[in-house]
């Protein structure tokens, strides 16, 4: 197959992919989101490798681009940001407890933790919203395949219902953009 005939191939399994994401659920994270923000609760978030980057991501758009100039900001980090904490209790206890534990530090019930996973089984960040739900934390999901582990253990899920891991990023990162949008193009 040639380069072009891929990339047609690509593009239309993608927009497959995103078909498959329930739009009530992505209106559902916005309103979560609201509600944090207009509470002033904390919003963390989390996920491995390329969910990590989409963490980092999501929350550089929710900082800046649905923060700036507004007398409603969001109180959003991600856990992922913090490469020396991650590193220490990986070394030190388990990479396993890596977001729980931050969360331990800070979330408080009636915060909002947001976990993604492509696989939704990653250990990691099932600790995270296990521990969040124990506390009284709104937990959101955005998950890959069937949801894995994670889907069914969080409050809200958004999945992309897609077996490639590459798209389920892509749709996990177009929902990102799609909820900072939302507080950017609105003044909501």
């Amino acid at each position: 197959m040639d380069a072009l005939q891929f990339s047609r191939d690509y593009k239309s399994k993608l927009f497959g992919a995103l078909d498959s994401v329930d739009l009530a659920s992505v209106g559902q994270a916005i309103e979560v989101l609201r509600r944090a923000r207009d509470a002033n609760r904390h919003i963390f978030v989390c996920g491995n490798g390329g969910s990590a980057a989409t963490a980092s991501h999501f929350v550089t758009d929710m900082v800046k681009g649905a923060s700036f100039n507004r007398d409603s900001r969001f109180r959003i980090m991600a856990l992922t940001d913090s490469l020396s904490t991650i590193t220490a209790y990986s070394n030190d206890v388990s990479y396993d407890c890596v977001f729980a534990e931050q969360l331990k530090n800070f979330a408080q019930p009636g915060d909002v933790v947001m976990a993604i996973s492509g696989s939704g089984n990653s250990p990691n960040v099932l600790c995270a919203v296990e521990y969040a739900n124990s506390v009284g934390c709104e937990t959101i999901a955005l998950t890959g395949r069937d949801g894995g582990k994670l889907g069914p253990l969080a409050k809200l899920q958004v999945r992309v219902a897609e077996p490639h891991m590459g798209r389920i990023e892509d749709g996990h990162m177009i929902v990102c953009h799609m909820i900072c949008y939302y507080f950017m193009d609105n003044q909501n």
